[in-house]
């Protein structure tokens, strides 16, 4: 299985961005978290600090499997103002690459890309009038082949579960919501 790497800017949304950390690793997918700044260590929208397990100078997003925005205010803008991480955004998409944004970030950092042109996808409640290219739908989680999205920071973990069923299989979201006591009939997230 290939590596894949969730970004982290000042400002990000901490639920958003751990609750995929835990549920990726729980399923025993190989995530690591990347700083886009010089440092470290990167400080949440909430003031959490987090420790990043590498910066983007050190990552090879060349061979990623799932590139991961996590959004909040500020963050999503200044993962929007990377252009180190825009530039491997739009060629993992180019080359048919896996993508997954939540809250803000769909619209932030995907949309002005022109990953979600003409794609279905979610994003926080009041974003999605300047997705005016993308199908918008008022759902939690909208998952297509390489691309899933989610709205906010309550839907953290079915977001997470979308993308560990989309890489590992439906059973393994099962097995590994159920052991989070999250219960559901079916993990099916397309909508």
């Amino acid at each position: 299985m290939k590596r894949s790497f969730l970004f982290l800017a000042e400002g990000f949304e901490e639920i958003e961005a751990l609750t995929v950390v835990d549920v990726m690793r729980r399923a025993g997918m190989d995530l690591k978290t990347v700083s886009i700044t010089d440092d470290h260590k990167v400080l949440g929208a909430h003031g959490i600090p987090v420790l990043a397990d590498m910066l983007i100078a050190e990552a090879d997003l060349a061979n990623a499997e799932w590139l991961i925005a996590p959004g909040g205010m500020p963050g999503s803008t200044n993962l929007a103002n990377s252009e180190t991480l825009s530039k491997a955004l739009k060629a993992h998409a180019q080359a048919g690459g896996k993508i997954a944004a939540i809250c803000a970030a769909p619209a932030v950092v995907l949309y002005p890309l022109g990953i979600l042109d003409g794609k279905e996808a979610t994003c926080y409640p009041g974003f999605e009038g300047e997705c005016v290219k993308a199908v918008m739908r008022d759902t939690p989680v909208v998952a297509l082949d390489n691309i899933i999205t989610a709205n906010g920071p309550a839907t953290a973990l079915r977001f997470a579960l979308a993308i560990v069923a989309n890489s590992m299989g439906e059973g393994v979201a099962q097995e590994v919501g159920s052991g989070m006591l999250h219960y559901t009939r079916s993990m099916n997230f397309y909508f």
